[in-house]
């Protein structure tokens, strides 16, 4: 089915919905030329079908509506370089010293955390990997440790 390309110039918008409509009954294969199409690049080796059928579909989309606003692409751009290793970072948050010690009053019971030396942290003569296994622990559903003992994040800038 090679032969069989969708229109690649920018179709109007009853063009556009024909042309969404063919790709779904494209095999992988005619997906890649597709892309090649659309493009001007060979596909990812190990991209799914499913996601050639998205990107290309979002490509002819874009031919006809347009494409994402400049404010859009730049914050886009700047997540990406955040990034920069192909996930996303968490937020900054300040390191607690080995000793600090945080009280969180629960349900009319005072609980102490002690923060440990390793990153870890110790309640009840237990060691926790994190604040929100403690957390967790205290009130028995899932908590942002650092939220629900009123830790901040570090300031960004």
């Amino acid at each position: 089915m090679r032969g069989a390309s969708v229109a690649t110039s920018s179709p109007d918008a009853s063009g556009l919905q024909e042309g969404l409509d063919r790709l779904s009954g494209l095999s992988a294969g005619d997906l890649r030329h597709e892309w090649r199409q659309h493009f001007r690049a060979d596909p990812p080796a190990s991209m799914s079908r499913e996601l050639l059928l998205r990107a290309i579909g979002f490509r002819m989309q874009e031919a006809v509506i347009g494409g994402l606003s400049r404010r859009t692409e730049l914050r886009l751009g700047s997540l990406g370089s955040v990034a920069g290793r192909g996930k996303a970072s968490p937020p900054d948050r300040p390191a607690l010293k080995s000793g600090t010690k945080l009280l969180r009053e629960w349900q009319g019971k005072v609980h102490e955390v002690l923060a440990l030396g390793d990153g870890r942290f110790a309640y009840g003569g237990h060691s926790y990997r994190s604040l929100s296994t403690v957390a967790r622990a205290i009130t028995g559903a899932h908590w942002s440790g650092p939220r629900f003992f009123g830790i901040k994040e570090a300031a960004h800038g």
